[in-house]
């Protein structure tokens, strides 16, 4: 009797589980992760043991590179009251108004001027080119703040030794302005010293650092954090 040939039929995996499992992935992963804000200058900070991180909620960052050019960049509240956004245009209108006072050259700013200050994460250059940047196109701002374009001369708010308050330069009115926000929340962690981070590049000399340190502690912020990366086994 002659064998019955059975019918080969070819595997089939059915993939659609296995699909939904990896959307499902990737939208965790996507709503629980941190972006990397964009900084106008590339630092390699120091290594050190610390491992305690810097919030990353009402805290004010303070960018330094090796050549001494200044940054600065706020971080809010998660609370719609006192977000980010809301925080930096609050900063932003009582700054201008602060260097109005002691300068001829009055800044005029509009609303979307405001508005686009407030979406911007991190800032640095001097009130005389505050609103001419504002209204650049986004490609235009970032060059503007990169010291190693042609553009980016002129790179990094104004800073120096000075002590007198009356007069203050315009790191200082920055930083004071930062602080007069109502947001309690954020002067709390300033005093406490969790609200201040200076972030510089391990190679930045220390002259440099100290004109910052001496700025913060001239306005009584004296307690901040040096921003450090975590020290490897080869270190």
């Amino acid at each position: 009797m002659g064998r019955v040939k059975t019918e080969k039929k070819k595997p089939f995996i059915d993939m659609t589980a296995m699909s939904d499992v990896t959307v499902l992935l990737l939208t965790f992963f996507m709503l629980t992760s941190t972006f990397l804000n964009k900084e106008p200058v590339t630092v390699i900070t120091p290594a050190s043991v610390a491992e305690e991180k810097v919030p990353e909620q009402n805290l004010l960052t303070v960018l330094v590179n090796p050549e001494g050019k200044v940054f600065f960049a706020i971080s809010g509240d998660r609370d719609s009251t006192y977000s980010s956004e809301k925080m930096r245009e609050a900063i932003l209108t009582n700054a201008v108004e602060t260097y109005n006072k002691s300068h001829s050259q009055k800044i005029q700013l509009t609303k979307e001027n405001v508005k686009t200050f407030g979406s911007t994460y991190m800032y640095g250059l001097p009130f005389a080119k505050l609103k001419e940047w504002l209204e650049m196109p986004l490609d235009q701002r970032d060059k503007y703040l990169d010291p190693s374009k042609p553009e980016g001369a002129g790179a990094g708010i104004p800073i120096d030794m000075n002590k007198d308050l009356e007069k203050p330069n315009e790191f200082q009115i920055w930083m004071r302005a930062a602080y007069n926000t109502d947001n309690e929340n954020f002067k709390k962690a300033v005093k406490s010293g969790l609200g201040v981070a200076i972030k510089a590049d391990a190679s930045t000399p220390y002259e440099v650092i100290e004109v910052v340190m001496d700025n913060l502690q001239t306005l009584k912020m004296n307690k901040f954090s040096l921003m450090t990366a975590l020290k490897t086994e080869e270190d």
